[in-house]
């Protein structure tokens, strides 16, 4: 059973597709919470959730304070599961809280191809079969939707090879959870500053 784990919509039970989504276990959605609510980067944030299947890890961050949540995934049952969820978060939500939960049944690429907001925090969570070349596409096109701090969290399996970076991605940090490697990224500083000379 996946479940919201904590806030406003926290223990509420989430539709599962019947297959083709591979649910973040409970340990690993704490476990990233709790570092993103160290980190205070949920309250107020718009979020991205990539391949969202349930669209657990999104409504997650809408359940704890973010204002806005977007769930990409093109399959159907994924997109219609992501749809129920969604609609049971926002009416969990006390009176006078602002939660805006959209859910896009378009493929990741052509959604990251087209013009949005900035997003200031974004979940990866491509099926493991999909190649490291479409990956790379994929966080190649996130770049240009990402806030100047935004945090991008992207879960591969931990028996694959490290993927590459597009060179405006900065890996900050690798941490393993059994079978799942979560990698946490951020854009990547460029020193714009200018030197004239004296």
């Amino acid at each position: 059973m996946t479940r919201i784990i904590s806030g406003f919509a926290g223990s509420l039970s989430l539709v599962v597709p019947p297959s083709g989504t591979r649910p973040t276990s409970d340990r690993v959605r704490e476990a990233i919470f709790s570092a993103l609510q160290a980190r205070d980067v949920i309250a107020g944030a718009r979020v991205l959730d990539l391949y969202a299947g349930t669209g657990a890890l999104g409504l997650e961050a809408a359940s704890r304070g973010a204002s806005h949540v977007t769930l990409v995934d093109k399959g159907s049952s994924a997109a219609a599961a992501c749809r129920k969820n969604a609609a049971v978060v926002k009416k969990a939500a006390p009176r006078g809280t602002k939660v805006e939960i959209e859910v896009s049944g378009a493929s990741v690429q052509s959604y990251l191809d087209s013009p949005k907001q900035p997003f200031d925090l974004v979940f990866l969570d491509p099926p493991y079969q999909l190649t490291e070349a479409e990956l790379l596409a994929n966080l190649e096109s996130l770049v240009h939707r990402l806030s100047e701090d935004a945090v991008v969290l992207l879960e591969r399996s931990s028996r694959d090879p490290e993927p590459e970076w597009p060179a405006d991605l900065t890996l900050d940090k690798r941490k393993d959870y059994g079978d799942t490697a979560l990698y946490w990224l951020s854009p990547t500083e460029h020193d714009d500053a200018v030197v004239t000379a004296e």
